[in-house]
């Protein structure tokens, strides 16, 4: 497709105007504390689009739209709905132990509460997981839609993404990062809604939308179906949810660089409201892009990962369909900064400053992390492109998959530190350990089990493990957790309404496409 004169323009308008005003905001940017975490001054407009900005991307505009266009339809609302709850108790239990111990990383966590071993091992599991798999599956999605509207060759199109986000994550750190999602966040989001009114109005409304579709709009499902059964929403789903907003370095990572508690708190329950609208501006395009397209999403070679891209290339105008693609490259981009700018958090302070040059100053941190930063860059480039092989079954499996090799054990790591007073120091290590050939062996011989019945099979058995050790072996002293002092940890009052409203208006919306 060619593009327009006013998409073009649109287009390159937007860019320059989001990276131009996130490296002057961010161009003061000189010690770890400022390049890591912002200096530790975000308020909580910039927490809540920064985390739903970092969060969606085109695994979601891609995989997850594809993904409500295929097998799973609206079921797969469940990742966003019950992230909503999952935020609330984030923002009410997890936030306040975070910010009170004055943490970086969360792995550095690990080691107040159980031990260095435990924090180095974390460390390593999420560079691996970053760049293996969340990186490379975003980079490769964004330029799978590049390549289905505009035809772009798939490789150049992989370096495009990667050069234009090292360019100001390099720059300014977590604050370009922060403030580039404030406008592209608020982009997808109004992109998003564009997108459903023009496929809405293409279907005929509503009406017909839901006469056609009625088989695709439901979140409960039999307990066979093979994605995303109803009992995952009883345990399997809630440990990615808890270990993603909650325990995740690239997304918890703008909560650890809040001003003060509350602001913190602020942002992560205005990001749960916005989680209950992603439904409606990606998964519903899906299904109205399989409703239009069923043949040109099920002709050989083709995959409903292309059910998005598909809607805006045949349906959206000139002027507009610019918008929407800066909105949807800027989605690929500001969690591509994000998951760049946490990866090279965790390398400078969890590996680098530790284990390499422990008395490193605050420029050699920074520029390390500048260069970690652009070799993560180069070393996804290589890596995207082969992510389209089918044995991956689609990019949203994908990442869901190998998520398990990690999350269990890192949520039963953190509820035990976190809650059980007496859980000995080396259950730390222990969890991590145990998580890869449990999840490992559920995957080799459990194949035909939904993966998310496994991840919650091998949180159930970690947890019974680490149930055992502390039982065996308890501490006879709580362990004393370092205070960040000269910060504000008053709660906020509001979260009192707020999160009661979000539980309430999830719980609504199960009801209506139960």
């Amino acid at each position: 497709m060619t593009l327009h004169w006013a998409d073009l323009t649109v287009f390159i308008v937007f860019f320059l105007f989001v990276v131009g005003v996130s490296m002057y905001k961010s161009r003061r940017e000189r010690s770890g504390e400022d390049f890591f975490l912002a200096g530790r001054g975000l308020v909580w407009p910039l927490i809540g689009f920064s985390l739903i900005a970092a969060n969606i991307s085109t695994e979601h505009f891609v995989g997850m739209s594809g993904q409500g266009a295929g097998i799973a339809g609206l079921a797969v609302a469940s990742y966003e709905w019950m992230a909503a709850i999952t935020l609330v108790v984030v923002a009410l239990f997890f936030l306040p132990k975070f910010l009170r111990a004055g943490i970086y990383t969360i792995p550095e966590y690990l080691e107040y509460r159980y031990s260095p071993a435990a924090r180095g091992l974390m460390a390593l599991y999420l560079l691996i997981m970053y760049v293996a798999v969340s990186i490379a599956a975003v980079v490769y999605t964004g330029a799978l839609s590049l390549n289905t509207i505009f035809g772009m060759d798939l490789v150049k199109a992989v370096w495009l993404i990667g050069i234009i986000a090292a360019l100001y994550t390099t720059w300014g750190g977590l604050k370009a990062v922060a403030w580039a999602d404030l406008f592209q966040g608020s982009a997808l989001i109004v992109g998003g809604i564009v997108t459903l009114i023009i496929g809405l109005k293409a279907v005929g409304g509503w009406g017909a939308f839901f006469a056609a579709n009625s088989e695709k709009l439901h979140v409960i499902m039999p307990a066979d179906h093979p994605v995303i059964p109803w009992t995952t929403l009883v345990i399997g789903l809630w440990i990615p949810n808890f270990y993603y907003w909650g325990l995740n370095q690239f997304i918890t990572q703008r909560t650890l660089a809040a001003k003060s508690l509350r602001q913190g708190q602020l942002g992560i329950i205005f990001a749960a409201f916005l989680k209950l609208l992603i439904p409606f501006i990606i998964i519903m395009p899906g299904i109205i892009s399989w409703q239009l397209y069923r043949v040109e999403l099920t002709a050989p070679g083709a995959t409903t990962d292309q059910a998005y891209p598909l809607l805006i290339r045949n349906l959206v105008g000139p002027g507009m369909r610019g918008f929407i693609l800066a909105a949807i490259a800027g989605a690929v981009i500001s969690t591509l900064g994000s998951l760049l700018n946490s990866v090279s958090t965790l390398l400078t302070m969890d590996l680098y400053k530790r284990h390499i040059k422990k008395d490193a100053s605050a420029a050699s941190l920074v520029r390390m992390g500048r260069w970690a930063t652009l070799v993560f860059v180069a070393a996804v480039c290589l890596i995207a492109p082969q992510l389209g092989n089918p044995k991956f079954k689609g990019i949203f499996n994908y990442i869901q998959e190998f998520q398990g090799f990690v999350s269990p054990g890192v949520l039963a790591a953190f509820v035990f530190g976190l809650f059980v007073k007496k859980t000995p120091r080396f259950a730390g290590i222990t969890a991590l350990i145990l998580n890869v050939p449990i999840y490992g062996a559920l995957l080799l011989w459990a194949r035909e089990v939904a993966f998310l019945n496994r991840i919650g099979v091998t949180f159930a058995a970690i947890v019974v493990v680490l149930a055992i050790l502390t039982l065996a072996k308890p501490l006879q002293e709580p362990v004393t957790m370092p205070v960040q002092t000269g910060f504000d940890l008053t709660p906020a009052r509001a979260l009192k309404w707020m999160g009661p409203l979000v539980i309430v208006l999830t719980l609504a919306l199960y009801v209506i496409f139960r």
